[in-house]
């Protein structure tokens, strides 16, 4: 049914109940895409997120242990990208989807204690296992690399995070490039200067600095889903 009024030119004109209008204007409203502001975010939240979070992590240490092994730093560097990119899509992909099924309330704060989980997470070592070192020389630098960072990064705190920071921000695209623009980041530096990156970098510090992230973002979105934002 539409509404229209006749005016003294004999025009007619959309005219609708200010309930209805209201309603309209809130769709069209809530239809508008995210500005650019929100993009960035995504996409310097995703980077930094990941980037302290793989400092001292298991696929950093592959990487070093890769690097020793090789001593070919760019296969290896264009190994942990490839790996990377096609891990951390379906990742954020998989956040993102499983965020559209179930968006709600419950599923917002559960998305808000994962980050709080992570930054427990972030607080804990982690170590190669021996039976993992005697597996990554079986294959050329380049293939041992992709196919041994891959594997490795399956559930591993960047991977989780990944999926988490996907379930957000609803950006696949930009966390992924994110999360992988992160982790070239700490694990570039790890394959050219090899074990003495450990040595250098402070590594309680940067698990401090991850898990600080990790709880801001896991404390904004508990209060995001309170609606108290």
């Amino acid at each position: 049914m539409a509404w229209r009024t006749v005016i003294p030119s004999g025009e007619t004109n959309d005219a609708r109940p200010p309930l209805l209008a209201g309603r309209v204007g809130i769709a069209s409203l809530s239809s508008c895409p995210p500005g650019p502001g929100v993009f960035m975010e995504a996409l310097l939240t995703s980077t930094l997120v990941v980037a302290l979070a793989e400092i001292g992590d298991k696929t950093q240490l592959l990487a070093i242990l890769l690097a020793t092994r090789f001593r070919r730093p760019w296969p290896i560097i264009a190994g942990i990208f490839g790996a990377t990119l096609v891990n951390h899509a379906l990742a954020a992909l998989l956040g993102s989807e499983v965020a559209n099924l179930l968006d709600g309330p419950i599923f917002r704060y559960a998305i808000a204690l994962s980050f709080i989980a992570m930054a427990i997470w972030t607080l804990i070592p982690d170590k190669y296992e021996e039976g993992e070192k005697e597996q990554v020389s079986r294959h050329g630098a380049f293939l041992t690399t992709l196919i041994a960072f891959f594997l490795v990064e399956m559930g591993d705190k960047t991977q989780v995070a990944t999926i988490a920071l996907g379930a957000h921000y609803h950006q696949v695209a930009l966390v992924a490039t994110g999360t992988t623009i992160g982790m070239m980041l700490a694990n570039v530096p790890a394959v050219l200067l090899g074990d003495r990156i450990i040595r250098v970098v402070p590594l309680n510090y940067v698990r401090i600095g991850a898990a600080l992230i990790f709880l801001v973002l896991g404390v904004w979105a508990l209060a995001d889903a309170a609606h108290l934002l």
